[in-house]
């Protein structure tokens, strides 16, 4: 599938899925969708999902609150049937509002913010222990940097040279409190990451290219093999529907009927 059709897919559904369960964090699922796009659609081996075996790489959404559009995601490369994320955040479902480990193709339940990286750290530990190739990949937000658990998991991964580990921070700059640098400024972003011994790669979360050959690279040129590597990836909270863009509303609230319906005519468009 072409990767544009696959992110207008995944945003649809997670749009529904939160409009009819009335829930949250639509903003925050529409940042990382293309990044998601091109790791399951181009990168990711989903046979090696599937099949839960251990040479697969393995992906870890930290930020589990926006789950929706993960479940999406799952949905849209059969790890899930599509029918069931109508039962998104209902009573009995699987399909809860942080991401649960009992839906295939969840490596780890989240939403308790700074335990996804320490856990992708200690599996990329594992894997390079056992002479694995495969990789770990982890997905944070960058409200979820102010997290001393993800520090100390930095610091491990860089003195232990962990280089199977891809740390990948979704950098909308609003967090659910207000703007980044006003709640916890993490400037200079990129010279704290670098000085824990990381590859630091900044680029814009929503160019399929540039996503698309920044982690082929990072699989097979040999620069990137001495050290974990780190993906500052600079997004838009709501990122394609305009009267969600940089609102910090929709951290919290969900579409109404009428937004929905204005929202698919906008991806329609695209």
């Amino acid at each position: 599938m072409d990767s544009k059709t696959f992110l207008n897919n995944i945003r649809e559904s997670a749009l529904s899925m939160v409009h009819f369960a009335n829930a949250s964090h639509i903003g925050s699922c529409l940042s990382m969708a293309h990044i998601l796009t091109i790791l399951y659609n181009e990168i990711l081996d989903i046979d090696l999902i599937k099949s839960n075996s251990n040479n697969r790489d393995r992906f870890v959404l930290s930020k589990g609150h926006a789950t929706a559009i993960l479940y999406a995601t799952l949905a849209e490369v059969n790890l899930i049937p599509k029918s069931e994320l109508a039962t998104y955040c209902q009573k009995g479902s699987r399909l809860l509002g942080h991401a649960s480990h009992f839906v295939p193709g969840v490596e780890l339940s989240t939403g308790s913010l700074g335990h996804g990286l320490p856990y992708s750290t200690g599996i990329a530990w594992g894997l390079k222990c056992n002479g694995s190739k495969a990789k770990s990949y982890c997905l944070v937000s960058d409200g979820e940097m102010d997290e001393g658990s993800n520090w100390e998991a930095i610091l491990f991964a860089g003195h232990h040279k962990l280089n199977n580990l891809v740390l990948i921070i979704d950098y909308n700059k609003i967090q659910s409190l207000g703007n980044v640098k006003d709640v916890l400024d993490l400037e200079p972003f990129v010279s704290k990451l670098e000085c824990f011994q990381w590859n630091v790669i900044e680029l814009d979360g929503h160019d399929f290219d540039v996503l698309r050959k920044t982690f082929i690279e990072i699989n097979h040129i040999d620069s990137f093999q001495t050290k974990p590597t780190v993906i500052l990836a600079h997004t838009i909270k709501g990122k394609g529907i305009p009267f969600m863009e940089n609102n910090n509303m929709w951290h919290y609230k969900s579409p109404s009927v009428d937004q929905l319906e204005e929202s698919f005519n906008v991806l329609k468009n695209l």
